[in-house]
């Protein structure tokens, strides 16, 4: 899903997005219980990464910051980003020949 927004250089590509969506994606697109699209939300977080902001300093443009928050504390006490780790790690290793 593309964005009506100009992009930020923090922005997730396409592939990018790609690899780690199945390892966010906590409930099904359809479930109905998600307000904002999942891959803002992801530009989110990766926003306030990049840059260092304060969660408050979010733009506008991104989804609310209370809402990037609570779904980063999603993604960490489900342990989505370790997942990820791990599985990016191995494959690393077995381009290399480990």
């Amino acid at each position: 899903m593309t964005s009506p927004r100009k992009p930020y250089p923090s922005d997730v590509s396409d592939e990018e997005w790609a690899l780690v969506a199945p390892y966010l994606t906590l409930l099904p697109e359809e479930a109905g219980q998600r307000e904002h699209c999942l891959r803002e939300v992801f530009n989110g977080l990766r926003y306030i990464i990049k840059t260092g902001a304060p969660w408050r300093w979010m733009p506008n443009d991104l989804p609310p910051w209370a809402a990037v928050y609570q779904q980063a504390q999603r993604w960490l006490n489900a342990g989505c980003f370790e997942e990820l780790a791990h599985d990016l790690r191995a494959v690393l290793r077995l381009a290399v020949g480990r």
